[in-house]
């Protein structure tokens, strides 16, 4: 025990922290999508969909406790490997000018932060109904919860779907650079797979960001028509 805290208390260690919970946040952001995207299909598919993972609370809960001990985990990580980092430099740069790391890279901390913003809002948004509870409130003319409107009635408001399209900016510099440095951190690097693997996280990045903007864009383009509300 006190080998493996002193493991997690190094940098190595966090940046193994870091990149399991990054992973199981990772995998949580694609099906996650997967899930919104269904409002494509139709008020009957997602909120079906919605209501069978409302039918099943242990495998919801087990998720959900899941997700919010890797995003703490995430979280802590993140804010001690920078701590760390700003500890062993004593003097600051005279003149700061990268040569290796990405901007993805370098922007990290600072899109995890506005990461971290948006999740709050858009927990208070979809999972809560605090900032629009009278979209919260409805329901399908099967007396399931209107997911669909909800969702369509949301991003009707060009604030609230300009919100979404900024918080995708550092969802995908997080991405791009997260799922590839992943493999460097545990290792997994080999010249035969580099390419693939410095492809990897632009592609997922790319995938989730323009999967999740077409959904406001569509909305407000009226490709998504507007719901018939129920009771």
């Amino acid at each position: 025990m006190t080998g493996l805290y002193a493991l997690f208390r190094s940098t190595v260690g966090l940046k193994w922290l870091m990149g399991v919970s990054g992973l199981v946040l990772s995998g949580f952001v694609v099906v996650h999508m997967l899930g919104n995207l269904q409002v494509y299909l139709g008020p009957d598919a997602i909120n079906a969909y919605a209501e069978s993972l409302r039918k099943m609370p242990v495998l919801l809960w087990t998720a959900r406790i899941v997700l919010l001990v890797a995003f703490g985990l995430h979280v802590f990580s993140a804010v001690r490997i920078t701590q760390l980092n700003r500890a062993a430099r004593q003097h600051q740069y005279e003149l700061w000018s990268p040569q290796v790391t990405t901007y993805a890279a370098r922007t990290m901390f600072m899109g995890g932060i506005i990461l971290f913003a948006f999740v709050l809002y858009h927990l208070a948004h979809f999972t809560f109904g605090l900032t629009h509870p009278e979209h919260f409130q409805l329901h399908d003319a099967k007396g399931r919860h209107d997911v669909y409107a909800m969702v369509v009635l949301g991003f009707r408001q060009p604030l609230v779907s300009l919100s979404y399209l900024v918080a995708m900016v550092p969802l995908l510099l997080h991405l791009q650079h997260g799922v590839s440095s992943f493999f460097q951190t545990f290792g997994l690097n080999h010249p035969r797979y580099n390419g693939i693997i410095r492809a990897l996280g632009p592609i997922v990045g790319l995938i989730v960001f323009f999967g999740n903007c077409s959904i406001p864009l569509a909305v407000l383009a009226g490709l998504i028509p507007y719901p018939v509300v129920g009771k």
